[in-house]
């Protein structure tokens, strides 16, 4: 018999013989057994251009101490703006039995809530998550889903206010809606309780695809539009959106900050790559093992104004002072 601490391999095993005398097996095959890394399915329905916020949610993540490539693995699954595609993505990730599900935005969300009711799913860039229905309270989602809100809906009448002081002569304001999108007609509701509060008029504008956004606007005229609040996410028609506003003179503003610089007026809402990467940030807290049932869905507490003052010039406008002091960033 060997003496202690003297070791030999028989086999498939090592048998360490310790100083007491104790003889311990290791299986060569426990380094199989042992967990693998965890891997994060993201869902988004955009196009796989919207890199920037795919990279700060990996950021926010690799905070929480989990870096892809080194202790995580993230499959992404791109939608390319086809919305019924996201029900077979979801599908596709349950079926890798990846450890969490990223789903960006409403779609997203549903989606992976059809797909599964036991992976985690961590949501993103959803206006308004109980109204939807994807959780039943904010402080206590329940269920196997929590995420963060960006307060779409709750921020329309602030919206509607900067328009109504921006283009004070206008009687009538036009809220323009995708109808595919969830809690459509929440940010309907709240900008017309805060326009009879102003004696505005609203029109109601629906459109989803390019030739739909067309007609919307060349119908401005007709409704004698004064200005223009475009609520949903049409973050795949930036450009469409910023040359028709230029091209029919109309006063619009959005609710990402990434428009004025590409030439529209004027933006308010939160900062989506800061609020990508605190999302990755809470979202490693699933990956350590926390629960989302009881993890409360985050909201912002920072709303950023932004104004493109060369585009103001060009419509005719006065930028009121009141407005210029409130900005977060002036464009010249």
């Amino acid at each position: 018999m060997p003496s202690a601490g003297v070791y030999w391999v028989k086999r498939r095993e090592l048998l360490i013989v310790l100083g007491g005398g104790a003889l311990v097996a290791w299986p060569l095959t426990a380094r199989a057994q042992q967990k693998a890394m965890p891997v994060v399915g993201y869902l988004n329905p955009a196009r796989a251009t919207r890199q920037p916020f795919a990279a700060a949610f990996r950021q926010g993540l690799s905070d929480a101490g989990f870096i892809e490539g080194q202790n995580l693995a993230i499959e992404y699954r791109w939608a390319e703006d086809q919305y019924d595609r996201l029900p077979g993505l979801a599908t596709d990730l349950v079926g890798r039995n990846v450890d969490l599900i990223a789903a960006v935005g409403g779609e997203a969300a549903f989606a992976a809530k059809s797909a599964t009711s036991t992976i985690p799913i961590f949501f993103m860039a959803v206006g308004d998550p109980v109204g939807e229905g994807l959780v039943a309270s904010l402080a206590r989602p329940g269920g196997n889903i929590t995420g963060f809100s960006n307060m779409i809906v709750e921020l329309m009448p602030k919206r509607l206010e900067l328009l109504s002081e921006l283009v004070p002569q206008a009687k009538v304001i036009a809220i323009l809606v995708n109808p595919s999108r969830p809690g459509v007609e929440r940010n309907i509701q709240y900008v017309q309780e805060a326009a009879r509060a102003k004696g505005v008029q609203i029109a109601v504008l629906r459109a989803s695809t390019e030739s739909e956004i067309d007609a919307a606007f060349a119908s401005l005229v007709e409704l004698h539009v004064g200005a223009l609040i475009v609520a949903g996410s049409f973050v795949s028609q930036r450009e469409q959106f910023v040359a028709l506003a230029s091209h029919h003179a109309v006063p619009a503003i959005y609710i990402y900050r990434d428009y004025p610089p590409a030439g529209g007026l004027i933006s308010y809402g939160i900062n989506n790559l800061a609020a990508f990467r605190d999302a990755g940030i809470y979202a490693g807290k699933i990956l350590k093992g926390e629960k989302p049932a009881d993890m409360p869905v985050q909201r912002p507490t920072k709303f950023e104004l932004v104004i493109n003052l060369q585009t103001a010039r060009t419509l005719g406008l006065t930028v009121p002072q009141a407005i210029l002091a409130g900005a977060d960033e002036v464009m010249e």
